[in-house]
């Protein structure tokens, strides 16, 4: 991401460290809530650490853990951190028992709550660091491309690299965000077990509330 001050660092810690409560479930595109505050989406593969990432952003240990089974759950979780932003669970996918028709239905479900949410300010596309950008995750860049939605690729599981992987890694990371038009330039090497990157990725999403 862009420099960060130390003062934006703090900011965006207390911020997330605020009340951050389970607001609303869609199952479809028909409930989805109204919109009221800025929000920011997390999607990514099953698997990817998106619960992780999310429960390391807001310092809990089971915050994204409203959805039951991983890669089963289909339902989008809204979650209103201290009244400023709205932050949003999407469904995993690419899980390998899921049906050619539960994936058309995801898709058709995601691309819905994208295309329609006018106050939708990013997609963190969660890419587990050691598998790279997999086709699924292109399907998903091309959605996010059609839906003109503005999104940054977060890899994650950083600590299961070895230190000199990194470089190599976030490069093809950046080669392919390069390709799409809408994925932002700057990708971002985090890991929720050690906290490598979490303040600065916190300051980059606490840039975008009201």
């Amino acid at each position: 991401m862009t420099d960060i001050t130390a003062d934006e660092i703090e900011a965006a810690r207390k911020l997330f460290a605020g009340p951050c409560d389970f607001v609303w479930g869609s199952t479809s595109a028909e409930n989805l809530p109204p919109q009221q505050l800025n929000e920011i989406a997390f999607v990514g593969r099953s698997n990817a650490g998106k619960s992780s990432l999310v429960n390391a952003l807001t310092g809990r240990k089971s915050l994204a853990r409203v959805s039951q089974t991983p890669g089963a759950t289909r339902q989008i979780n809204f979650f209103n951190l201290a009244g400023r932003l709205m932050l949003v669970d999407l469904p995993g996918y690419g899980f390998a028992k899921r049906s050619r028709a539960e994936s058309e239905s995801w898709q058709e479900m995601i691309f819905s709550y994208l295309r329609g949410r006018s106050r939708l300010r990013r997609v963190a596309l969660l890419i587990d660091a050691r598998r790279g950008v997999l086709d699924a995750d292109r399907q998903v860049m091309e959605l996010l491309d059609r839906a003109a939605v503005s999104y940054a690729l977060v890899l994650t599981k950083a600590d299961e690299l070895k230190a000199g992987e990194h470089g190599a890694v976030m490069e093809a990371a950046a080669a392919e965000a390069a390709k799409h038009t809408a994925a932002l330039a700057q990708v971002q090497l985090t890991s929720a077990l050690t906290g490598k990157a979490i303040p600065e990725l916190r300051a980059h999403l606490a840039a975008l509330t009201e």
